[in-house]
């Protein structure tokens, strides 16, 4: 009876519908399991098609071309440890979400997913069939059970496992971030590891697919909950965890335990590497925004440069007779201290020409939002022509505070291919602006520093599409409003709530209102990083048309 058992975990990166490159990630895996004397090596759900695939996985073209890889892969991993590794599979009329050992040319072992997500950005009841409970399979005379990611949030798969003889879980998965998910999960598995006696292997993807962020932080536990190995946070990582046979059973020897980032610095490291993957995997080098001097297009900038490096991001200030003096210094020192490139395109003769050419429809009309919104949406068609013309994603800029409430330009400051700070409330922008001046890490491309003058945190947000405007002339102040925004949006609360949470209530029904009524610019928006629970899009499906309104 073997007495030990090393065992390679990877936590790493694949694209959705990259069969190919998928394949060779999977198979440089098992290459340094091997060259590390390992017996097994593990990948994370649905690793060989991507995730998550939404409808793609419905196509039977897509799952045969999947298990054409997969077999491809079985033969070309023979002569070695075994392989694990997720992907769908049809069977008869069902498709399933399903985890694959394979061993000697060969699928030795498969796990078909039973607990189906249906919550959030999950839509799995809709994709897939339910599997059955599995039995543990055997690697070099280990006995392993391997629920697939959700199957371990509930008793039932594990323990049936263990009922079974399996002596070690190793839980593959696709667990997206939100804020401080990190405990959520530990919690969870531990509760597996008590009930069951058993070490665990917590398996997760690591990198971006559109918004979600998939946040590594892989982990391994011994009996009572101990923890034993962390790989670190948003980045790739390959480990070897020796585990040692025990009169109690096996044991996972210590290993390093990364350090886990605060709450700030997850969403920053979040922001960079879901723009960093969405730009790599659609095909995109560079970028360019609108940089106004304000807050908001700064931190996108640094996020940006963070991202891709300094020298594949173009600012473009766009002025006005509006915009401030102070607005134009402030938009050249966040792009000379970032080191990104800063053109200079006046929108004065653009705007003339629009409104003479509104002029003879307007007379007689006084001025009013339609002529700020001109402003917005020239800038808007400035933008996406060079973008077209240079091949740069142009980065649209509004935080959730703003998506919430319609305060933004439909096909003016909305126009753009992604939106780093679409989850992040305007009070959250301006921290993370203190925070990413203060810290600085190895994965940031940007420089060190103050890279974020503290002239923009700290002066009064505004618009500047007409004279001294300010937010809080149209908008509650942003404590305020953000206070409503997290109760109404985030925890689903009714308007008595906020006001028993001490907001006006009249204040209360004029946010209500424009939440509602942006709806169809939230759906006509870029997509961007998911940082909560509840971010606009998969997290928070409403009706376009909807007259209900919360009588209470």
């Amino acid at each position: 009876m073997s007495e030990r058992f090393r065992l390679t975990i990877a936590q790493a990166n694949p694209t959705v519908g990259d069969l190919a490159g998928n394949a060779a990630r999977a198979r440089a895996a098992w290459e340094a399991g091997r060259a590390a004397g390992a017996q097994m090596v593990v990948l994370p759900e649905m690793f060989l098609a991507g995730y998550q695939t939404q409808d793609l996985v419905q196509k039977p073209a897509f799952v045969a071309d999947c298990q054409r890889h997969l077999e491809t892969l079985a033969e070309a991993c023979a002569d070695g440890p075994a392989l694990g590794i997720g992907a769908p599979v049809i069977e008869g009329t069902a498709l399933y979400n399903g985890y694959f050992i394979l061993c000697n040319g060969r699928v030795h072992a498969a796990m078909r997913k039973f607990h189906l997500p249906n919550y959030t950005v999950f839509d799995e009841e809709r994709l897939y069939e339910h599997g059955s409970f599995s039995g543990p399979y055997e690697v070099a005379g280990v006995r392993i059970g391997t629920p697939i990611c959700e199957d371990a949030w509930y008793p039932d798969v594990a323990e049936t496992m263990v009922e079974s003889g399996a002596e070690i879980l190793v839980v593959p998965n696709g667990s997206p971030y939100f804020r401080e998910k990190f405990d959520v999960r530990l919690n969870r598995m531990v509760a597996r590891v008590v009930e069951n006696d058993v070490p665990l292997v917590y398996l997760n993807l690591v990198g971006a697919q559109d918004d979600q962020v998939f946040d590594g932080a892989s982990f391994v536990l011994n009996r009572h909950g101990a923890l034993a190995l962390r790989l670190p946070a948003f980045e790739e990582a390959v480990a070897h965890v020796d585990f040692a046979r025990t009169d109690a059973g096996w044991r996972a020897e210590p290993g390093e335990i990364a350090p886990l980032p605060d709450s700030l610095e997850q969403d920053y490291h979040a922001m960079v590497l879901s723009l960093s993957d969405y730009m790599r995997k659609t095909g995109f080098g560079k970028v360019l925004l609108g940089l106004s001097g304000g807050i908001d297009s700064a931190i996108v900038a640094t996020v940006a440069a963070d991202a891709l490096g300094p020298e594949n991001v173009r600012c473009v200030m766009l002025p006005s007779e509006y915009t401030s003096e102070t607005s134009l210094e402030d938009a050249r020192a966040v792009a000379a201290n970032l080191g990104c490139r800063y053109d200079f395109v006046p929108i004065t003769r653009v705007r003339d020409a629009v409104t003479e050419t509104l002029a003879p429809l307007f007379e007689g009309l006084a001025e009013d939002l339609t002529e700020e919104n001109v402003q917005s949406r020239i800038r808007g068609l400035l933008l996406m022509a060079q973008s077209n013309k240079f091949g740069e994603m142009l980065l649209t800029t509004g935080n959730k505070s703003e998506v919430a409430v319609g305060y933004a330009t439909i096909y003016g400051d909305m126009a753009g291919g992604y939106n780093p700070i679409k989850d992040l409330y305007k009070t959250r922008v301006f921290a993370l602006c203190r925070w990413r001046n203060a810290n600085h890490r190895p994965w940031m491309a940007a420089p060190a520093g103050e890279v974020i003058p503290v002239r923009v945190i700290d002066k009064p947000p505004s618009a500047e599409l007409r004279a001294d405007q300010k937010d809080e002339d149209s908008l509650p102040p942003y404590d305020v409003l953000d206070g409503i925004l997290k109760l109404l949006v985030d925890e689903d609360s009714s308007v008595a709530d906020c006001v028993a949470a001490g907001y006006e209530r009249e204040t209360v029904k004029r946010v209500e209102q424009l939440i509602y009524i942006s709806e169809y610019k939230r759906f006509q928006s870029a997509p961007g990083t998911r940082l909560s629970m509840r971010a606009f899009w998969l997290d928070r499906r409403y009706p376009i048309v909807n007259r209900w309104r919360d009588p209470s």
